[in-house]
């Protein structure tokens, strides 16, 4: 079969890199890719927003299965596009999609069914917003409404700098749209754990578990960023949770978008956070994160495609989903001084001693082809993986192969999953 699979960052090579492994899979086009998705896919330069040019070069080269990687071109309704053109595509519709577009929509929705999260206030009027902050809990967490690239989200310890927070997002547009509306929610505490789950319309598989590192510094200082790194599994994420989150989380969610006539399918992706009083939502995604992607699949056994084929037709029930008992880290290379400003266009050398079969993988963020050579074209460069047989040895084998990189510019975090395997 042909594949398409749309967006160019690190999520998106892991997932080329991965579905170039099933024997189903004959050829593979990623559009607009990057330096190193082009060793697993023909690059097309089409920008992962331009539907109907899509679309038609799905007819075109009669591509048996898209692909989408990114949460923009879902929000906007790509996949509504492409089943209205007769094309076989993989992800959430535009009203389910919303899931992942709308943090309010995503309250609303764990309020109205029971679902566990923080408690919250929405608002429009960034007036109102400031009057609420004179008497609210602090910290508190504000969160611009649409997507902001994984960054619209401000922790604020005190109320000068949550007021000054909600003029960031509501007057000065630091988000641009995406803050037209915002929700100010109940700081929570407790461990952070990612789960990336299939889903059919009915049935939900839940994938291992993996932890962001936002921060962009050391200690998580710094600006919040698209992730620094990932590891997986969460030690903290327990088959008592997994069961736990089964039965009031993931099965709940999924009744829910049925309920509201938003069947979903495609990866829903839930944020969790493990407090005192239990595990409770932080966000949802409609897609498969990043760089979590990039130690998740590295760890799967189960044939990609397939699970992608059984969420399409409804046959989720149907499949086995296996990882391996072992442990991945990802380290993600950036150009110094990202997320604000950084250079490009800097040569990168190293990639010969990455091998797949030695659990070393280097996944393409931010790069391109420039004269005969790969060069720096983001702010997150590489993800730098490895697996372990356990955290600390998967983490050992990510820093180590994090040097065998060099360009000039380059920056990483130095704790990624440390706190955790030296607990």
């Amino acid at each position: 079969m042909k594949v398409l699979i749309i967006g160019g960052g690190g999520r998106e090579h892991a997932i080329a890199w991965k579905v170039a492994k099933s024997p189903l899979v004959d050829k593979i086009y990623c559009a607009p890719g990057n330096a190193g998705i082009a060793s697993d896919a023909e690059c097309v330069p089409i920008g992962a927003m331009e539907f109907d040019a899509l679309a038609d070069f799905a007819l075109e080269k009669k591509i048996d299965l898209t692909v989408v990687g990114m949460d923009d071109p879902l929000c906007a309704g790509i996949v509504d596009v492409f089943e209205e053109k007769g094309l076989r595509i993989f992800g959430p519709r535009k009203n389910a999609a919303i899931i992942e577009g709308s943090k309010a929509f995503s309250k609303d929705l764990m309020k109205k069914y029971g679902i566990p999260t923080a408690q919250y206030e929405t608002f429009d009027d960034p007036l109102k917003a400031l009057e609420y902050l004179e008497t609210a809990k602090m910290p508190i967490v504000l969160k611009a409404d649409g997507l902001a690239l994984g960054k619209g989200v401000l922790i604020c310890k005190d109320a000068q700098e949550a007021k000054a927070g909600v003029r960031q997002i509501m007057e000065d547009k630091k988000f641009g749209s995406a803050g037209d509306k915002t929700v100010i929610e109940q700081f929570m505490t407790g461990r952070e754990v990612s789960v990336l789950c299939f889903c059919d319309g009915k049935d939900i598989v839940p994938m291992t578990s993996a932890q962001d590192h936002k921060r962009a510094g050391d200690g998580d200082t710094g600006l919040n960023t698209g992730g620094m790194g990932t590891f997986s599994p969460s030690p903290f994420y327990t088959k008592e949770i997994d069961a736990w989150c089964m039965d009031h989380i993931y099965k709940p969610t999924v009744a829910a978008m049925n309920a509201e006539g938003r069947t979903f399918k495609g990866i829903l992706f839930v944020g969790l956070m493990l407090t005192d009083d239990g595990p409770k939502v932080l966000e949802y995604n409609a897609r498969f994160g990043d760089p979590e992607t990039q130690v998740v699949l590295p760890r799967m056994k189960t044939d990609l495609v397939e699970m992608f084929e059984a969420c399409i037709d409804g046959t989720l029930a149907q499949k086995k989903l296996e990882f391996e008992d072992n442990a991945a880290v990802c380290v993600v290379l950036a150009s110094d001084g990202y997320p604000v400003s950084y250079e490009k266009g800097f040569a990168i050398s190293g990639f010969d001693r990455f091998h797949d079969d030695e659990g070393y993988y280097c996944f393409h963020a931010g790069t391109k082809f420039a004269d005969g050579q790969i060069v720096t074209n983001g702010g997150r460069v590489l993800g730098v993986t490895a697996k372990g047989a356990d955290l600390k040895a998967a983490r050992a084998n990510a820093y180590k192969a994090a040097e065998w990189i060099d360009f000039k510019n380059k920056y990483m975090r130095h704790d990624i999953g440390k706190a955790i395997d030296e607990a």
